[in-house]
Formats: C-alpha cells, structure tokens, sequence
C-alpha cells in the first residue's frame, strides 16, 4: 500500500469492499440476493502500543483513525502524526508519532464506554472539560435547513443499497463538504473530525458549519461536533438527556426529528432564523 505525501501524516489507502452480496428467504419464500453492509475489526496501535479496537466499516480508515485521535484528544492536531498505515490483511492501523504521546497510559487508563453504536467511548475528563468549549455565534434560517435536509435526501449512500449503517455529513460554506457513512455513527463523527483535521484554517475555522447525522444526539455525539468547532447539529433521529444538557451548555443548536419539512429545535433555538410559512400546513390530529 503506497501512502501520499504532502501536508499532515502520510496515509495509507486502504480499500476495502464496503457491502457484500448474499442469498436470502422473502416474505414469498423466494430466493434472492442483496447487498448488506461489511463489518471488519480495526485494532489501532500508536507507537507500537495497543490502544483501541474499532468496529469499522471501513470507508475511510485513515481518517477514522485520525479523528478518534484527535476527539478523544489524545493529539491536538494532524501534525503530531507522522503516517497512519493501514493494512486488512491483518486488520491493523499502525500510527507513528513525531515525539510520541505524554502520558498516553494515564490519559487511556479511565474509560467510560457509552451508548453508541459500536461502543463508543471516551478517554478521560472530556465531560469536565465542555465548558472550555468556545463555539462561534452562527446561525441557520429555516430554508437552509430544509436544502440540507434535500441534500442528504438526494446523497447516494450505502444505506440506500444496504441499510444498516449511520450517515454523517459537515457543511461548510453552505455545501456539502464530506459525507461518510459506517456501522456505528460515532465511527461517522470520528472519520469527519480525521477529514477535517486534514484540512487548512478556511473549513477548520470556519464559523457556520453545520452538521448532519442519521443518528440519535447522545451527549458524546454533542461533544464531539463540539470539538470540531460545529455550532448547529442536525439529526434525523432523537436526543437523549444528557446530550440535550450538553447541548444547552455550549449553546449548541441541536436540531432533530428532521425529516422533509418537519423538525424539533431542542437547543439554542436563537441560532435558528424561523421561516414557519415554509414548513406548509399543518398536520391535523387523528
């Protein structure tokens, strides 16, 4: 496997099928065959040292590899990496640093693993260190809401082909800038934060991203776009308790339920410019 060259980390381009044919019973007992997602285990090792294993569907490893790096905060920034070199044959990542990690048994030593798909998980006192989160004071009106909610609607994805996977998208500029899906959406998150660590000031400082998942807002998931510098989340499912917290004390716009025209603005609702006459009538009650 070659790696590229240029700013940042040298990485690998480790391809991989991301969905496989088989034969299945329908509901007529006939035969027939469909796509369902792959699933592959992804053991990360830094510097030699065994950190984390990664259920993966493994679109982008590279990237994912980074972005769980970087928001567990175990690095600040691509270029503390050296290469990620990623290799299927034996379902391995291997990172080198430029000076290593300080203190990476202490700082992995405490893990809270959480709800996600996939087990998520978090490193240290990420919970206790939110309020240090600064976000920029962007907002959204309705009618760019609903052309993001158009843009996913219309994305070729593996979940149209296959199901069984979450979705994650980051707008900037107003665009869809990068779209990944995988088996877990904390996976999704990670692999956005990897793309954007890439990236120069204009997309990691830009103050008007937008983020979409197709998956529920845990208080990870709202923690993480955080840490992207993400000022308005949007999901096509739910919210929990605790991300609904997190959410309100990083004044975070945290959209869900969206779906074509309708939607639940949960937090910071300041951030969101209403157009309610776009949102078309009412449904009425059984």
């Amino acid at each position: 496997m070659r790696a590229e060259r240029g700013v940042g980390p040298r990485l690998t381009q480790a391809h991989a099928p991301l969905t496989q044919a088989i034969d299945v019973l329908n509901e007529f007992g006939e035969r027939e065959s469909i796509e369902i997602p792959c699933e592959r285990a992804l053991t990360v090792y830094v510097d030699r040292r065994e950190l984390v294993t990664l259920m993966t569907l493994g679109a982008h490893p590279e990237l994912l590899v980074l972005g769980y790096l970087l928001n567990q905060r175990l690095i600040s920034a691509a270029e503390e990496i050296e290469s990620i070199t990623v290799d299927w044959e034996v379902g391995a990542a291997a990172v080198k640093t430029h000076r290593g990690i300080a203190e990476i048994e202490a700082r992995t030593a405490r893990r809270v693993v959480t709800t996600g798909c996939g087990q998520g998980s978090v490193f240290g006192e990420l919970l206790a260190e939110i309020d240090s989160i600064r976000l920029p004071g962007a907002t959204l009106d309705q009618a760019r809401l609903y052309e993001i909610l158009q843009a996913m609607r219309q994305q070729e994805s593996t979940y149209k082909s296959a199901g069984s996977v979450h979705g994650c998208a980051l707008f900037c500029g107003g665009k869809l800038s990068f779209f990944v899906e995988d088996v877990g959406r904390h996976n999704a998150v990670d692999t956005i934060a990897g793309w954007m660590g890439l990236q120069g000031a204009a997309v990691r400082d830009d103050p008007e991203k937008v983020f979409y998942t197709t998956g529920r807002l845990t208080s990870e998931m709202v923690i993480k776009a955080a840490q992207m510098g993400v000022p308005i989340v949007i999901s096509r499912s739910g919210i929990t308790q605790m991300g609904l917290d997190v959410a309100r004390r990083l004044e975070l716009c945290a959209i869900g339920r969206a779906i074509n025209r309708r939607f639940i603005c949960y937090s910071a609702p300041q951030r969101l410019r209403m157009q309610p006459e776009l949102a078309g009538p009412r449904l009425k009650a059984a």
